[in-house]
């Protein structure tokens, strides 16, 4: 039973990933393209920067997919086995919590999609949003990896202290205020843990790198307007390039906060079409099979279906006293 509860979970998961994926083909995708194409600008102005300033410039990224691969085959695959992955975790919750929980088992599975949600992109998306490409330092993706899966587990782990804090107080204040409570106390101890955790600009390879062309001081990795940050003119291609002079703009606001609200647009719809389906489909799994009384006081196991079987008009049904 447990199997076919995790298969369910999984195929709920594999329906999100597409309608994901169609979502960010349409929505996100064109964003994509012109972070790209603001990326690849942005490196050619550093390069001949660096040049004319006589330093070392960062070698150019070589790219194992080409762009259209990348659109296509590699967002699909991403989504969806992210999707997957996701439906197949809250079934394995709801195998974990459907026992200590008088809820329906649909009802279980909404609420468990919905601190999925929270935890795993909402909350950790707080303090480090969703980025297209061209936001992020390729010398602190390691670290920025390893902040946001922190987040990630600090974030599941507090909401299910919350839980568990609103479980055991109801009893004694009553269902509302126990809520209240949990509630309150994990928007302190997120709050703390938020404030504790370092904004990207502040990494110390950031810190570092803050003297080099391109890599102003921020308090995010967002990319700022190139300017030529030496005390005397340099020569690009027969111009003269005045300190302080912008020679590329910062990244358009425009499409970084686009990139950022389709991306929670489209988590929402991949945890809500993860809670429905699963939700259904554990409804007629187990609701459908659950034992029923039929006349006469004798337990029978309904079909797959929910059909419950009926006497015949002219049959009589035998009564707990025996034959007549």
């Amino acid at each position: 039973m447990e199997i076919r509860i995790i298969l369910r979970g999984a195929l709920s998961g594999l329906v999100a990933g597409v309608l994901g994926f169609t979502f960010a083909k349409i929505f996100a995708e064109p964003l994509v393209s012109k972070a790209v194409d603001y990326e690849y600008g942005r490196d050619a102005v550093l390069t001949a920067l660096n040049q004319a300033a006589h330093r070392t410039a960062a070698p150019a990224e070589t790219e194992t997919f080409s762009r259209d691969i990348q659109s296509t085959i590699g967002v699909a695959s991403g989504i969806i086995a992210f999707s997957v992955a996701m439906g197949a975790l809250v079934a394995v919750a709801y195998l974990v919590l459907h026992g200590r929980f008088a809820l329906r088992p649909s009802r279980l599975a909404w609420l468990i999609a919905g601190l999925g949600f929270l935890g795993v992109y909402l909350l950790p998306f707080i303090k480090y949003p969703a980025n297209p490409p061209a936001i992020g330092h390729p010398f602190t993706i390691t670290t920025r990896g390893q902040l946001y899966l922190a987040l990630v587990g600090c974030s599941l782990f507090l909401l299910g202290l919350a839980a568990y804090l609103a479980v055991k107080l109801r009893h004694r204040v009553g269902v509302l205020p126990a809520v209240l409570i949990a509630a309150v106390s994990f928007l302190v101890a997120y709050g703390i843990l938020i404030g504790w955790m370092p904004p990207l600009g502040d990494l110390a390879a950031n810190v570092a790198a803050s003297n080099q062309f391109g890599y102003a001081r921020a308090v995010t990795e967002t990319p700022q307007p190139i300017t030529n940050i030496l005390p005397v003119p340099l020569v690009i291609d027969g111009k003269t390039i005045a300190p302080g002079q912008i020679l590329y703009p910062g990244f358009d606001a425009d499409v970084l906060w686009k990139f950022r609200w389709y991306s929670v647009i489209n988590q929402l719809l991949g945890w809500t079409t993860i809670a429905l389906a699963f939700g259904a489909l554990l409804d007629r799994f187990i609701i459908g099979r659950a034992p029923r009384v039929v006349p006469g006081g004798v337990a029978g196991e309904d079909s797959a279906a929910g059909e419950e079987s009926a006497p015949e008009p002219n049959e009589r049904v035998p009564s707990a006293a025996g034959p007549p």
